[in-house]
Protein backbone atom coordinates (compact mmCIF):
# COMPACT_ATOMS: atom_id res chain seq x y z
CA UNK A 1 0.00 0.00 0.00
CA UNK A 2 1.56 3.30 -1.05
CA UNK A 3 2.00 6.14 1.44
CA UNK A 4 -0.67 8.30 -0.21
CA UNK A 5 -3.16 5.41 -0.06
CA UNK A 6 -2.35 4.85 3.61
CA UNK A 7 -3.06 8.53 4.31
CA UNK A 8 -6.27 8.33 2.28
CA UNK A 9 -7.42 5.40 4.41
CA UNK A 10 -6.73 7.45 7.57
CA UNK A 11 -9.02 10.17 6.25
CA UNK A 12 -12.00 7.91 5.43
CA UNK A 13 -13.70 8.36 8.80
CA UNK A 14 -14.13 11.79 10.49
CA UNK A 15 -11.41 12.51 13.05
CA UNK A 16 -10.06 15.30 15.25
CA UNK A 17 -7.22 16.83 13.24
CA UNK A 18 -4.72 19.53 14.14
CA UNK A 19 -2.72 21.46 11.54
CA UNK A 20 0.52 23.02 12.75
CA UNK A 21 2.94 25.41 11.10
CA UNK A 22 6.03 27.33 12.16
CA UNK A 23 6.72 30.33 14.38
CA UNK A 24 6.55 33.74 12.66
CA UNK A 25 4.18 32.35 10.02
CA UNK A 26 4.43 33.67 6.48
CA UNK A 27 1.98 33.56 3.60
CA UNK A 28 2.85 29.96 2.73
CA UNK A 29 2.43 28.71 6.30
CA UNK A 30 -0.90 30.52 6.73
CA UNK A 31 -2.24 29.90 3.23
CA UNK A 32 -1.39 26.19 3.09
CA UNK A 33 -2.80 25.62 6.60
CA UNK A 34 -6.10 27.33 5.86
CA UNK A 35 -6.42 25.61 2.47
CA UNK A 36 -5.83 22.17 3.99
CA UNK A 37 -8.26 22.91 6.83
CA UNK A 38 -11.05 23.88 4.40
CA UNK A 39 -10.33 20.73 2.37
CA UNK A 40 -10.38 18.39 5.39
CA UNK A 41 -13.61 19.92 6.66
CA UNK A 42 -15.19 19.00 3.34
CA UNK A 43 -14.29 15.42 4.27
CA UNK A 44 -16.23 15.93 7.56
CA UNK A 45 -13.18 16.13 9.84
CA UNK A 46 -13.00 18.45 12.87
CA UNK A 47 -9.97 20.65 12.23
CA UNK A 48 -8.02 23.16 14.30
CA UNK A 49 -5.07 25.23 13.07
CA UNK A 50 -2.44 26.10 15.67
CA UNK A 51 0.50 28.43 15.08
CA UNK A 52 3.16 29.20 17.70
CA UNK A 53 3.02 33.00 17.24
CA UNK A 54 0.70 35.63 15.83
CA UNK A 55 0.06 36.11 12.11
CA UNK A 56 0.67 39.22 10.00
CA UNK A 57 -2.73 40.88 9.60
CA UNK A 58 -2.31 41.46 5.85
CA UNK A 59 -3.48 37.86 5.41
CA UNK A 60 -6.78 38.46 7.19
CA UNK A 61 -8.59 38.42 3.82
CA UNK A 62 -8.31 34.62 3.88
CA UNK A 63 -11.48 32.94 5.11
CA UNK A 64 -10.92 31.29 8.47
CA UNK A 65 -7.99 33.54 9.42
CA UNK A 66 -9.68 34.68 12.63
CA UNK A 67 -10.16 31.05 13.78
CA UNK A 68 -6.42 30.27 13.87
CA UNK A 69 -5.29 29.44 17.40
CA UNK A 70 -2.07 31.06 18.66
CA UNK A 71 0.00 29.07 21.14
CA UNK A 72 1.62 32.20 22.60
CA UNK A 73 -1.84 33.42 23.59
CA UNK A 74 -3.55 30.13 24.58
CA UNK A 75 -0.94 27.67 25.84
CA UNK A 76 -3.20 25.20 27.64
CA UNK A 77 -5.97 25.13 25.05
CA UNK A 78 -3.50 24.55 22.22
CA UNK A 79 -1.68 21.76 24.08
CA UNK A 80 -5.02 20.08 24.79
CA UNK A 81 -5.99 20.20 21.11
CA UNK A 82 -2.65 18.63 20.09
CA UNK A 83 -2.91 15.95 22.79
CA UNK A 84 -6.45 15.01 21.72
CA UNK A 85 -5.74 14.96 17.97
CA UNK A 86 -5.89 11.68 16.06
CA UNK A 87 -4.01 13.14 13.08
CA UNK A 88 -1.46 15.96 13.11
CA UNK A 89 -0.44 17.69 9.89
CA UNK A 90 2.91 19.50 10.04
CA UNK A 91 3.06 22.09 7.26
CA UNK A 92 6.01 24.17 6.05
CA UNK A 93 8.46 22.94 8.71
CA UNK A 94 10.48 19.77 9.14
CA UNK A 95 12.08 20.16 12.57
CA UNK A 96 10.20 20.26 15.86
CA UNK A 97 12.14 23.24 17.18
CA UNK A 98 10.31 25.34 14.55
CA UNK A 99 7.12 25.05 16.63
CA UNK A 100 8.83 25.82 19.94
CA UNK A 101 7.38 24.15 23.05
CA UNK A 102 4.60 22.47 21.06
CA UNK A 103 7.32 20.22 19.63
CA UNK A 104 7.30 18.14 22.83
CA UNK A 105 3.57 17.51 22.57
CA UNK A 106 3.94 16.46 18.94
CA UNK A 107 6.92 14.24 19.67
CA UNK A 108 5.07 12.22 22.32
CA UNK A 109 1.64 12.31 20.69
CA UNK A 110 0.13 8.97 19.60
CA UNK A 111 -1.55 10.68 16.65
CA UNK A 112 -0.60 9.85 13.08
CA UNK A 113 1.78 12.60 12.01
CA UNK A 114 1.92 13.79 8.39
CA UNK A 115 4.62 16.22 7.27
CA UNK A 116 4.19 18.27 4.08
CA UNK A 117 7.21 20.48 3.49
CA UNK A 118 9.79 21.73 0.99
CA UNK A 119 12.82 22.48 3.19
CA UNK A 120 16.10 20.58 3.30
CA UNK A 121 16.95 17.73 5.69
CA UNK A 122 13.65 16.75 7.35
CA UNK A 123 13.86 15.32 10.87
CA UNK A 124 12.42 11.79 11.28
CA UNK A 125 9.53 12.65 13.62
CA UNK A 126 6.58 12.12 11.24
CA UNK A 127 4.92 8.85 10.28
CA UNK A 128 4.34 10.05 6.72
CA UNK A 129 6.63 12.48 4.93
CA UNK A 130 5.72 14.38 1.78
CA UNK A 131 8.90 16.33 1.14
CA UNK A 132 10.10 17.93 -2.08
CA UNK A 133 12.86 20.54 -1.94
CA UNK A 134 12.24 21.34 -5.61
CA UNK A 135 8.75 22.65 -4.87
CA UNK A 136 8.15 26.38 -4.81
CA UNK A 137 6.14 26.23 -1.61
CA UNK A 138 4.28 24.00 0.78
CA UNK A 139 1.09 25.29 -0.84
CA UNK A 140 2.21 23.74 -4.12
CA UNK A 141 2.71 20.42 -2.33
CA UNK A 142 -0.67 20.65 -0.59
CA UNK A 143 -2.32 21.12 -3.99
CA UNK A 144 -0.50 18.02 -5.30
CA UNK A 145 -1.46 16.14 -2.13
CA UNK A 146 -5.15 16.81 -2.79
CA UNK A 147 -4.75 15.75 -6.42
CA UNK A 148 -2.87 12.57 -5.50
CA UNK A 149 -5.62 11.66 -3.04
CA UNK A 150 -8.03 11.82 -5.97
CA UNK A 151 -9.89 14.88 -4.68
CA UNK A 152 -8.91 17.59 -7.17
CA UNK A 153 -12.61 18.16 -7.86
CA UNK A 154 -13.03 19.31 -4.24
CA UNK A 155 -10.63 22.24 -4.63
CA UNK A 156 -12.73 25.40 -4.72
CA UNK A 157 -11.91 29.15 -4.71
CA UNK A 158 -11.82 29.22 -0.89
CA UNK A 159 -9.19 26.47 -0.79
CA UNK A 160 -7.48 27.91 -3.86
CA UNK A 161 -7.11 31.38 -2.32
CA UNK A 162 -4.99 29.95 0.48
CA UNK A 163 -2.87 27.95 -1.95
CA UNK A 164 -2.39 30.90 -4.30
CA UNK A 165 -1.35 33.06 -1.34
CA UNK A 166 1.39 30.55 -0.54
CA UNK A 167 2.54 30.38 -4.14
CA UNK A 168 2.75 34.17 -4.48
CA UNK A 169 4.54 34.85 -1.21
CA UNK A 170 7.08 32.03 -1.32
CA UNK A 171 8.08 32.79 -4.91
CA UNK A 172 8.14 36.57 -4.55
CA UNK A 173 5.33 36.88 -7.10
CA UNK A 174 6.81 34.09 -9.22
CA UNK A 175 10.29 35.63 -9.39
CA UNK A 176 12.20 32.73 -7.81
CA UNK A 177 11.97 29.08 -6.71
CA UNK A 178 9.55 28.23 -9.52
CA UNK A 179 9.34 25.21 -11.79
CA UNK A 180 6.91 24.39 -14.60
CA UNK A 181 4.51 22.66 -12.19
CA UNK A 182 4.30 25.86 -10.11
CA UNK A 183 2.72 27.65 -13.06
CA UNK A 184 0.46 24.67 -13.76
CA UNK A 185 -0.90 24.92 -10.23
CA UNK A 186 -1.33 28.69 -10.51
CA UNK A 187 -3.14 28.24 -13.82
CA UNK A 188 -5.51 25.64 -12.40
CA UNK A 189 -6.29 27.85 -9.42
CA UNK A 190 -7.01 30.76 -11.76
CA UNK A 191 -9.35 28.49 -13.77
CA UNK A 192 -11.20 27.66 -10.56
CA UNK A 193 -11.98 31.35 -10.08
CA UNK A 194 -9.27 32.38 -7.64
CA UNK A 195 -8.92 36.18 -7.69
CA UNK A 196 -5.17 36.40 -8.34
CA UNK A 197 -5.17 40.19 -8.70
CA UNK A 198 -7.21 40.67 -5.54
CA UNK A 199 -4.90 38.42 -3.52
CA UNK A 200 -1.77 40.25 -4.66
CA UNK A 201 -3.50 43.56 -3.96
CA UNK A 202 -4.27 42.46 -0.38
CA UNK A 203 -0.70 41.30 0.18
CA UNK A 204 1.34 44.01 -1.49
CA UNK A 205 -0.88 47.12 -1.54
CA UNK A 206 -1.99 47.24 2.07
CA UNK A 207 0.90 49.16 3.63
CA UNK A 208 0.43 51.76 6.32
CA UNK A 209 2.24 55.10 6.33
CA UNK A 210 4.72 53.81 8.92
CA UNK A 211 5.74 50.98 6.59
CA UNK A 212 6.87 53.39 3.90
CA UNK A 213 8.62 55.61 6.43
CA UNK A 214 10.41 52.53 7.83
CA UNK A 215 11.42 51.46 4.33
CA UNK A 216 12.78 54.95 3.64
CA UNK A 217 14.76 54.84 6.89
CA UNK A 218 16.20 51.43 6.00
CA UNK A 219 17.31 52.50 2.52
CA UNK A 220 18.59 55.95 3.52
CA UNK A 221 20.16 55.29 6.91
CA UNK A 222 20.67 51.58 7.47
CA UNK A 223 21.89 50.19 4.14
CA UNK A 224 25.49 49.24 3.41
CA UNK A 225 26.55 48.28 -0.11
CA UNK A 226 29.65 46.24 -0.89
CA UNK A 227 29.69 46.65 -4.66
CA UNK A 228 32.88 44.68 -5.31
CA UNK A 229 31.31 41.73 -3.45
CA UNK A 230 27.88 42.08 -5.14
CA UNK A 231 26.34 42.27 -1.67
CA UNK A 232 24.20 44.68 0.36
CA UNK A 233 23.03 44.72 3.95
CA UNK A 234 20.37 46.54 5.98
CA UNK A 235 20.20 46.40 9.77
CA UNK A 236 17.71 47.56 12.39
CA UNK A 237 18.43 48.35 16.04
CA UNK A 238 16.21 47.94 19.09
CA UNK A 239 15.80 51.72 19.02
CA UNK A 240 14.53 51.53 15.43
CA UNK A 241 11.89 49.07 16.61
CA UNK A 242 10.74 51.61 19.20
CA UNK A 243 10.93 54.65 16.93
CA UNK A 244 8.84 53.04 14.18
CA UNK A 245 6.65 50.90 16.45
CA UNK A 246 7.66 47.84 14.43
CA UNK A 247 5.27 44.92 14.89
CA UNK A 248 5.29 41.38 13.55
CA UNK A 249 5.19 41.43 9.75
CA UNK A 250 6.14 45.12 9.37
CA UNK A 251 9.60 44.30 7.97
CA UNK A 252 8.36 41.69 5.49
CA UNK A 253 9.91 42.12 2.04
CA UNK A 254 12.41 44.86 2.92
CA UNK A 255 15.35 42.54 2.22
CA UNK A 256 14.22 42.14 -1.39
CA UNK A 257 14.66 45.84 -2.22
CA UNK A 258 18.44 45.45 -2.19
CA UNK A 259 18.25 42.81 -4.91
CA UNK A 260 16.65 45.40 -7.19
CA UNK A 261 20.13 46.88 -7.66
CA UNK A 262 21.72 45.66 -10.87
CA UNK A 263 25.06 44.63 -9.38
CA UNK A 264 23.75 43.14 -6.12
CA UNK A 265 23.34 39.37 -6.01
CA UNK A 266 23.14 38.77 -2.25
CA UNK A 267 21.23 40.74 0.39
CA UNK A 268 21.12 40.50 4.17
CA UNK A 269 18.62 41.97 6.59
CA UNK A 270 19.84 41.93 10.20
CA UNK A 271 17.41 42.76 13.01
CA UNK A 272 18.21 43.35 16.66
CA UNK A 273 15.36 41.93 18.72
CA UNK A 274 14.99 41.89 22.53
CA UNK A 275 16.98 38.69 23.17
CA UNK A 276 18.28 37.62 19.77
CA UNK A 277 19.58 38.97 16.46
CA UNK A 278 17.76 37.62 13.39
CA UNK A 279 19.37 37.39 9.95
CA UNK A 280 17.44 37.09 6.69
CA UNK A 281 19.38 36.29 3.50
CA UNK A 282 18.24 36.47 -0.12
CA UNK A 283 20.11 35.94 -3.39
CA UNK A 284 19.82 35.94 -7.15
CA UNK A 285 20.57 33.04 -9.47
CA UNK A 286 23.38 30.68 -8.51
CA UNK A 287 24.29 32.19 -5.11
CA UNK A 288 23.49 29.66 -2.36
CA UNK A 289 22.60 31.57 0.82
CA UNK A 290 21.44 28.38 2.52
CA UNK A 291 25.06 27.33 2.95
CA UNK A 292 26.04 30.80 4.20
CA UNK A 293 23.20 30.80 6.75
CA UNK A 294 24.06 27.31 7.94
CA UNK A 295 27.80 27.92 8.24
CA UNK A 296 27.72 31.39 9.81
CA UNK A 297 24.37 31.98 11.51
CA UNK A 298 23.00 28.65 12.81
CA UNK A 299 20.33 28.74 10.14
CA UNK A 300 19.19 27.33 6.84
CA UNK A 301 16.32 27.38 4.39
CA UNK A 302 16.51 27.47 0.61
CA UNK A 303 19.19 28.21 -1.95
CA UNK A 304 17.91 31.75 -2.64
CA UNK A 305 16.09 32.46 0.63
CA UNK A 306 17.42 31.52 4.05
CA UNK A 307 17.72 32.82 7.56
CA UNK A 308 19.53 32.44 10.83
CA UNK A 309 20.03 33.94 14.26
CA UNK A 310 22.61 34.71 16.91
CA UNK A 311 22.51 35.25 20.65
CA UNK A 312 25.03 38.07 20.45
CA UNK A 313 25.33 41.84 20.39
CA UNK A 314 24.14 43.50 17.19
CA UNK A 315 27.54 45.11 16.60
CA UNK A 316 29.27 41.73 16.90
CA UNK A 317 26.89 40.19 14.36
CA UNK A 318 27.40 43.13 11.98
CA UNK A 319 31.20 42.79 12.34
CA UNK A 320 30.97 39.08 11.63
CA UNK A 321 28.86 39.71 8.55
CA UNK A 322 31.21 42.40 7.22
CA UNK A 323 34.25 40.13 7.70
CA UNK A 324 32.41 37.28 6.02
CA UNK A 325 31.63 39.54 3.05
CA UNK A 326 35.32 40.48 2.76
CA UNK A 327 36.16 36.82 2.23
CA UNK A 328 33.41 36.16 -0.28
CA UNK A 329 34.19 35.12 -3.82
CA UNK A 330 30.74 34.97 -5.35
CA UNK A 331 30.59 33.19 -8.67
CA UNK A 332 28.12 35.33 -10.59
CA UNK A 333 26.43 33.39 -13.38
CA UNK A 334 24.17 35.58 -15.46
Amino acid sequence: MTEINQIKSLLVMPKDIVILSHRNPDGDAIGSSLALAHFLRKLKHKVDIILPSECPTNFKYLEGFEEIMIFDLKHDECREKVNEAKIIFCLDFNALDRIDKLGENVQFSKADKIMIDHHLDPEPFADFVISDTGASSTSELVFKFMVDLGYENMIDPKIGSGLFTGLVTDTGSFKYATRPYTYEVAGKLKQLGVDDYGIQNHIFNALKEKHLRLLGHCLANRMEVYSDKHTAMIYLTKQDYKDFNIQRGDTEGIVNYMLMMENIHMAAFIMEQPSIVKISLRSKGSIDVQQIASKNFNGGGHKNASGGSAYAKLEDVLDKFRKMVEGLNLQIIS
